[in-house]
């Protein structure tokens, strides 16, 4: 097609991507339109957005209108097709894995078109906007970039390369750079940076990359420990570092010194071969998960609205597991999902929580993106006579977005999906104030998981009585682990003639737990306790405490904790919980309030309960420094685990060895009235610190306790909630605070008496003995989902299981079985 001159390039000021800059070249930031989409993808050469270019949507002309930047680069993506049976497969000559690349797979076609001259084919003539177009396809795309961050964040500088002492410096010749000094290898090259030696590097597995460790046998004849790979070198200082002494990836701080020692100018460098950290995550999304059930059928495929499979990015199934949870409940659904609204023009909208959630819900929920991929499918052929499941949607913007500063979520690491729906609740919830500001009928969807817990304290002594209520989002329960107790009988055998049996013992089988019920383990969290609080009215000591639901939320969220120290490591155990496959009746578990024979302690605070000064218990303190604790470390074990167990208080060491905070002196018998916080004597713990915890969802004895662990820093409270799940809150009476501030009281209102009855709706599953390594997976129960399998083609199949497993989903089978080893439940009110 013959191209046309366009004015606007005159007046256009276009300049490539820098190698920081966001290029948003693979999916529309406003949904998951793509490059392989039939129109391609518009990424604007100014700022480079990336907008679909659906005649019904068009987010690209969109974008051009509003930013007023009319000229874009379209590009298209297509599969190519390979004759089947046509040409003999080549013969194997040698054991290799070779990666197929994208030019192996796509036909990839590109053109400049402008929005103003309404021109699809701009000439790419001029040397500037040729420059942009090329920039613009080597650059790494948004999603890959924000990987690499990830990975590339968790590398700190080792001992070898911040005390590196070089030889005599010397400019090494650029034909000695060309290829490895002991082989004609000219890609995966290493410069040694104490002599300047350049070796070729080890084969990668997995890919086409060549290397015959000639660096590895460098370093081990001359003990040089620190190399850069030349290939990766950037023109603002970033390369791959790997430390042979360390055997690992580091950065170092003097790169820069380090290869003008060489007469190596960094600045004049472009980056010409993949870095090792890009080649890592490459590997990590070829992994895949078997699906099938447990007797080896496979799963049949489900496709269409609301079966749509979320693309792992790189260990991000928690949090593919948890919004699938989520956005499966009509207030989430009805919140995002709003196809007929047009979303107002921003610079930046895959910075924007709002959109983002938008662009997940539309791809989640219309139906558009549930389609078997078509790259497996030959042409012409029908689906159904291939077990095919969907590409998926990469939610890329909303991970990096939601995990944008927080120090476990930015990273490429496994996470806790329990965690993360705390995490993301709380963004949503933050964000409701400013959306309402931008849209009509905003509610916030975090309400349908609200409710409120009233606790009762009641004195042993005198029996009178205090109710506080608390509102909450989720409960924790505790999962009873007992092992069963395999019988070992005697054998029949004779002894020889030394005493010894003739016949060996049996080797151990699979260690297995006694199953429990759901409604044993609500019973245990709902069950009262005796707490040590001294009573101001009759100055006894002793109370119970008693949690119970004052309201039931539209969705109810249970955590199961099913942990154990084995060796002093906190491991997951298989328990089996039995859950109900029916209604659950949660009426046993409601709260009665205040009885009309129940005499309240009085109001003030002076005849509040208080604690007394809480003392480290000494004999699990001498164990834990024992063991060789930092005694401050010993004693926030024990503050955040009961004071009792130092089995526990270990476990709780182990998972909070790197937080940030860990050695930092903490008086637990601070008090608003008596102790001072960071500066100026202000208060640690106050009603209104208390009120803004507690509008983020925190429940007050959680508020207290953070604000005690973090002198009063409300933002540090945030943080020190959020990497200490487990923690049980301060419930003592030494702060004035000792219920609701009086803006979060629940209001008077008509007693609920609507029947307590829960269905379960979701659940999200780990495999693997930690939360931090493994597997998740969601299954979610759809009222109709729709079956494309060639027995009930077009049929409804109404309240069925759906497992999503990333991008894959499928007619869960097995989901009542999986239910018994859930880890987060989500349960839906009758």
């Amino acid at each position: 097609m013959a191209t046309t001159d366009c004015p606007h390039l005159a007046t256009a000021s276009l300049a490539p991507p820098k190698a920081t800059q966001s290029v948003y070249r693979e999916d529309c930031t406003l949904c998951f339109d793509s490059i392989d989409s039939p129109h391609g993808l518009d990424v604007c050469l100014h700022c480079f957005n990336g907008g679909c270019c659906e005649p019904a949507r068009h987010h690209a002309r969109d974008h051009a209108d509003a930013a007023h930047h009319p000229l874009a680069l379209n590009i298209r993506r297509t599969r190519k097709r390979k004759l089947r049976d046509t040409e003999p497969p080549a013969k194997i000559s040698k054991l290799a894995i070779t990666a197929e690349t994208d030019e192996d797979r796509y036909d990839t076609r590109t053109r400049v078109r402008c929005y103003e001259c309404a021109s699809d084919h701009v000439a790419v003539e001029d040397e500037g906007l040729r420059a942009v177009v090329d920039g613009v396809l080597k650059a790494n795309t948004f999603a890959r970039q924000e990987e690499v961050k990830a990975w590339e964040q968790e590398m700190i500088p080792c001992e070898h390369a911040l005390c590196l002492e070089q030889e005599a410096p010397r400019q090494i010749d650029s034909g000695e750079l060309g290829h490895c000094s002991m082989c004609d290898l000219r890609e995966n090259l290493w410069l040694c940076l104490t002599c300047g030696n350049l070796g070729c590097g080890r084969k990668q597995f997995g890919s086409d990359v060549g290397g015959n460790s000639h660096g590895v046998s460098h370093t081990d004849s001359t003990g040089h420990p620190v190399a850069v790979k030349l290939g990766s070198l950037t023109a603002d200082g970033n390369a791959d570092i790997y430390c042979y002494a360390c055997n690992d990836e580091k950065t170092d701080p003097e790169l820069v010194a380090h290869l003008a020692h060489w007469g190596i100018d960094i600045a004049a460098r472009q980056k010409t071969e993949k870095s090792l950290t890009e080649m890592n995550i490459e590997q990590n999304l070829r992994w895949e998960f078997n699906m099938t059930t447990q007797d080896g059928r496979e799963l049949k495929p489900m496709f269409g609205p609301g079966l749509t499979g979320l693309k792992n990015l790189g260990n991000s199934c928690y949090l593919n597991s948890v919004m699938q949870s989520l956005f499966s409940f009509p207030d989430f659904a009805s919140r995002y999902y709003r196809p007929s609204e047009k979303l107002p023009f921003t610079q930046t909208p895959a910075e924007d929580l709002e959109i983002q959630l938008r662009k997940v819900a539309d791809g989640l929920l219309s139906g558009r993106y549930a389609k078997p991929d078509s790259d497996v499918v030959p042409a012409g052929d029908d689906y159904s006579e291939h077990q095919t499941y969907q590409k998926g949607i990469a939610p890329a913007m909303l991970k990096h977005l939601v995990g944008r500063g927080h120090s476990e979520f930015s990273t490429m690491r496994q996470q806790d999906a329990f965690e993360f729906l705390l995490h993301i609740l709380k963004l949503i919830s933050r964000s409701q104030n400013a959306a309402k500001a931008q849209y009509s009928n905003i509610t916030d969807p975090v309400d349908s998981l609200r409710f409120v817990m009233e606790q009762k304290l009641q004195c042993l002594n005198c029996k009178k009585v205090r109710y506080r209520q608390d509102e909450m989002e989720n409960i924790s329960v505790a999962v009873p682990v007992k092992r069963i107790q395999k019988d070992t009988e005697m054998e029949n055998t004779t002894p020889d003639p030394t005493g010894n049996d003739t016949k060996p013992a049996a080797e151990p089988g699979p260690v297995q737990f006694e199953p429990v019920t759901l409604k044993q383990c609500l019973d245990e969290f709902t069950a009262a306790e005796v707490v040590e609080l001294e009573c101001s009215s009759c100055g006894k000591s002793g109370f119970t405490k008693q949690s119970l639901f004052k309201s039931f939320p539209s969705v109810l969220a249970i955590n199961a904790r099913r942990f154990e120290l084995v060796n002093w490591v906190p491991t997951k155990q298989d328990v089996p919980v039995i859950v109900d496959e029916g209604s659950l009746d949660f009426e046993s578990y409601r709260s009665p309030g205040r009885q009309a024979d129940e005499e309240e302690l009085p109001g003030d605070d002076a005849s509040a309960p208080t604690a007394a000064a809480w003392v480290p218990n000494e004999g699990a303190l001498s164990m834990l420094e024992a063991m060789g604790f930092p005694r401050v470390r010993c004693e926030k074990a024990l503050h955040a685990t009961g004071n009792q167990d130092p089995e526990a208080a270990t476990g709780w060491l182990f998972e909070h060895m790197e937080d940030a905070d860990i050695d930092d002196p903490v008086d637990f018998n601070a008090s608003s009235s008596s102790s001072g916080a960071a500066s100026g004597g202000e208060e640690v713990v106050t009603e209104d610190k208390l009120e803004m915890l507690s509008a983020m969802g925190f429940s007050v004895p959680q508020g207290r306790q953070a604000l005690k662990e973090t002198g009063g820093d409300v933002e540090r409270a945030v943080d020190w909630l959020f990497n200490h799940p487990e923690a049980e809150g301060d419930f003592g009476g030494s702060d004035n605070a000792t219920q609701l501030p009086s803006a979060q009281e629940p209001e008077p209102q008509k007693e609920d008496t609507r029947p307590a009855k829960f269905s379960l709706q979701a659940i999200v599953c780990h495999k693997g003995a930690s939360i931090h390594a493994g597997h998740y997976v969601a299954f979610v129960r759809k009222e109709q989902a729709n079956k494309t399998t060639d027995d009930s083609k077009g049929a409804e199949a109404k309240g069925e299981w759906i497992l999503f497993n990333d991008e894959k989903v499928a007619l869960g089978g097995d989901a009542v079985e999986m239910s018994r080893f859930a880890y987060v439940y989500f349960f839906k009110k009758d």
